[in-house]
């Protein structure tokens, strides 16, 4: 059985997936009460599984009428995927961040889940057995050359 962090990220994902804009507007605490769950449980799957590098902008409004808006970035043009990785990326990268882009790639069908997978792999802290920062500038350089190998067609 899945856990309630789980079936709340799917409902969002679901509900972002028939938005027209890929735009939705949700009430913390009503949603808290649609899954019985108090109201940081919706937090904290807004701000572990929405994040930018997962491919999401979060905006929140406080107060009586407040809000959270969840928006899904598109990767539409190719030029913004190498975008992405070069902005992303850059010198250094560490391995939550890299997952996350890694995640978005997938996600969006630019990458195969066999693909991130093996990139997961060849990146993690458990292979890369160096020291911070070099470990976090060894998997950039890794990472942005598989990932330019890959996209570059």
């Amino acid at each position: 059985m899945r856990n309630v962090s789980e079936v709340i990220e799917q409902y969002l994902k679901s509900i972002l997936q028939l938005s027209d804009e890929g735009v939705v507007d949700i009430q913390r605490n009503d949603l808290a009460d649609q899954f019985e769950c108090v109201p940081s449980q919706i937090n904290y799957v807004i701000s572990t599984r929405f994040t930018l590098e997962k491919g999401y902008i979060v905006e929140s409004k406080r107060g009586g009428g407040g809000y959270i808006r969840i928006q899904k970035i598109e990767l539409n043009a190719h030029g913004s995927v190498l975008d992405l990785i070069f902005k992303t990326i850059c010198s250094q990268i560490d391995q939550g961040t890299s997952e996350g882009l890694l995640y978005q790639l997938e996600e969006s069908g630019y990458i195969t889940t066999r693909e991130a997978a093996m990139m997961r792999a060849a990146i993690s802290r458990d292979v890369l057995l160096l020291k911070l920062p070099l470990r976090d500038e060894i998997r950039a350089k890794i990472l942005k050359a598989m990932l330019i190998s890959l996209l570059s067609k």
